[in-house]
């Protein structure tokens, strides 16, 4: 088989036990200038999608040994590969078969016998659809924003941001799933409440996890923003954000929460003075001339609510 080129081939997997449809559907792929990768049955389909990654996955619904369901839930349930669209290929038109194959994880679907155009329109959408997503995702990835998206229905998490699967390990420890269910249950308050709805909070060893819905996609999943609120976690978030030094960063940790310089002074072990001369520092790397405004600044890039000034003891 040629090398896949992935910087210039969108690649497609088939998953049919039928030779005649194999053969239809690679043709059509192959000469539309896709990469088709093609498998005969349920376990070699998840070994190729895990090897290869495919960009879309037509699945056939019904197998000889595992179906296509069950190759969807295990995909699904896969980080690798959960954020593959899948489209299912059946001739079951039965309520019951489209609802399954949906709550299988299916992207969408098409019913048998299969019209080549139609396959080749749906594929382009989905890839498409597919690339915006990744390109958002690399987005947040790139701007170190924690993101998850999680499905209402059930709880599973489609995707998350590489900030936001450290912070899920360390609340949630290796076995995510007690954290996860806890998320889940307050997601469908959440969801229900009028805007803004309220924010859950995880208490971990040196700080807490907060968690806050951000919104709905068109695909109903919901993108939920976490960060962590702790001493060091904030105080390292607001050096690089401002580039400040350290200590300026601490002190605008400690304005934030409505602190005097008497205060500050106290809690860091340092003069009265030395405040102002860094309060002056902070002041112009922040583009700013007063407490107030250099502490709305913060707040914003650290995603406090308001009214913390008057929430810390």
């Amino acid at each position: 088989m040629p090398a896949i080129d992935r910087m210039n081939e969108d690649v497609v997997l088939i998953v049919d036990d039928v030779p005649e449809n194999l053969s239809l559907l690679y043709d059509a792929l192959d000469e539309a200038g896709y990469a088709v990768l093609v498998a005969t049955n349920g376990e070699s389909a998840l070994q190729r999608a895990r090897q290869s990654l495919p960009d879309v996955i037509l699945l056939d619904a019904v197998m000889p040994g595992m179906d296509g369901f069950e190759v969807a839930r295990q995909l699904k349930a896969d980080a690798d590969t959960q954020r593959i669209p899948i489209i299912f290929m059946t001739g079951l038109t039965e309520t019951e078969h489209v609802v399954a194959a949906f709550a299988a994880g299916s992207t969408d679907y098409l019913t048998k016998p299969i019209r080549p155009s139609e396959v080749l329109a749906r594929i382009a959408a989905h890839v498409q659809s597919a690339r915006q997503t990744q390109q958002a995702r690399s987005v947040l990835d790139a701007y170190g924003q924690a993101c998850v998206s999680m499905r209402p229905t059930d709880g599973a998490l489609l995707w998350q941001t590489p900030l936001a699967r450290t912070l899920l390990l360390k609340y949630g420890g290796p076995d995510q799933q007690s954290l996860v269910s806890r998320i889940h249950a307050w997601l469908h308050i959440a969801v229900a409440s009028p805007p803004p709805p309220a924010t859950l909070e995880i208490m971990g060893e040196e700080g807490r996890m907060v968690c806050a819905l951000h919104g709905l996609t068109e695909e109903g999943e919901c993108l939920l923003v976490l960060h962590e609120e702790s001493d060091a976690a904030m105080t390292k978030v607001l050096v690089e954000a401002f580039r400040l030094t350290l200590r300026e960063a601490e002190v605008l940790y400690w304005v934030i929460y409505g602190k005097t310089n008497r205060d500050i002074g106290d809690i860091l072990g340092i003069s009265h003075r030395t405040i102002n001369k860094h309060l002056e520092n902070l002041f112009e790397k922040l583009g700013v001339e007063t407490r107030t405004a250099a502490a709305a600044v913060a707040m914003r890039r650290l995603q406090l609510p308001a009214q913390t000034e008057t929430k810390k003891p």
